[in-house]
């Protein structure tokens, strides 16, 4: 009996373990549910990076488009950005990147060293778009289509595995459709 008493805090614990593991494990954190697959791209009123020209959601319309929330302080976006860059020139997709709770002069200064695979770039200098967005931290990558809505996201870095396993899927059922 003595033994039974002691060990049932050590037996309460690795219940305890397991069911959180159950709870909160994410197979693929990449993945992240979101809310807004499937609505319309969230409005904004915010400045084009070059040209300070005021941007609204209407600039997505018209053709599907890959929206890049990116920044010059993260370092998984300079990893993905030379993917970005490849993408753009094999495929002629059109990418807009949402600079994100960054420097506007820094962000110019990293595009015109590494390359701008962007259509433009939208400067969400507050992060409120982003926070619409449901957006986690940078990178994280979004189809929308020509309507506007949104097909898909994905956080973390656009790699040539999940572009090949989980983007070009997703854009080849809009453009059989």
């Amino acid at each position: 009996m003595k033994r039974a008493v002691f060990f049932a805090p050590l037996i309460g614990f690795v219940a305890l373990v397991a069911i959180l593991y159950a709870g909160f494990h994410l197979n693929d954190p990449s993945r992240l549910p979101s809310a807004l697959v499937g609505q319309r791209f969230p409005g904004f009123q915010l400045p084009e990076l070059t040209s300070g020209k005021v941007l609204g959601h209407q600039t997505l319309l018209g053709e599907i488009r890959l929206v890049n929330v990116w920044a010059t302080w993260c370092p998984t976006c300079l990893h993905e950005h030379t993917t970005l860059m490849n993408i753009r020139r094999a495929t002629g997709l059109s990418i807009v990147g949402i600079n994100y709770r960054d420097d506007g002069e820094k962000a110019r200064r990293w595009l015109s060293l590494y390359g701008d695979p962007y259509d433009f770039t939208i400067v969400d200098a507050s992060g409120d778009l982003g926070v619409d967005l449901g957006v986690y931290g940078a990178p994280e990558t979004f189809i929308v289509d020509a309507d506007g809505i949104i097909r898909f996201r994905h956080v973390g870095d656009v790699n040539d595995r999940n572009w090949n396993r989980e983007f070009l899927p997703i854009l080849d059922s809009l453009t059989d459709g």
